[in-house]
Order: C-alpha cells, then structure tokens, then sequence
C-alpha cells in the first residue's frame, strides 16, 4: 500500500473543500501532527481515520485509497452524459456554468 500517495490524494481533496490541515484534523478528531503525517506518507492510518476523512471530505474511501483508473474514468463520463440526455437545453448550459466554475475553483485548490 502506497501511503504517500494515499496522503497526497487526502491533501488534493482537503485543499478542494478549502480546508487547512488543522482543520481537518479537528473535524476527523485527530492531532495536526498526526494530519501531516498521514498526508506525507511517514504513518500509516487506521481503518477508523480513513473512514472519518473521507466522511469529512465527502468522498468514497476508494477516493482515497486509490488513483481513477482510465476505465472508471470513461464510465463516469458515460454517466455524466447519460445524465445530460435527461436535461432540457437550458439545464445544460446551466450545468455547463456551474462546471466550468467548478473547473477553475478545483485548479485553484488543486495546484
């Protein structure tokens, strides 16, 4: 198990929900120290940490666990577009604004 990146993936979603380490920490009841070594990769997390993390960030522990293969990432689309053959023409470009808002925050958090 590739802890390290198991901690980075933690840092990607924490700084995409506009959370400090100490913030996270606090919410997943945990020390600031032990934060940092979890995103770092120097300690290994319990089952119980992994779970209130991804609870906290609202992601699947998965998220965490593991990086988006290419297959998932197809079948997402799908569904991302599965989803919009449901939705009027207006509906898309509002999806489409609020996407693309989204985009630009993620870069943000996310670099």
């Amino acid at each position: 198990m590739d802890y390290y990146a198991i901690g980075q993936r933690i840092r990607k979603f924490r700084k995409a929900c506009g959370l400090s380490q100490e913030e996270l920490a606090e919410k997943v009841g945990i020390s600031t120290t032990h934060m940092s070594h979890i995103e770092t990769g120097n300690t290994k997390l319990s089952l119980q940490v992994l779970v209130d993390i991804a609870s906290t960030l609202s992601v699947q522990t998965d998220e965490l666990l593991y990086e988006l293969s290419a297959q998932n990432t197809h079948a997402l689309k799908q569904e991302l577009a599965d989803l919009l053959m449901t939705c009027s023409p207006r509906e898309i470009n509002i999806l489409l604004d609020v996407l693309k808002s989204v985009r630009v925050s993620l870069n943000k958090y996310l670099s």
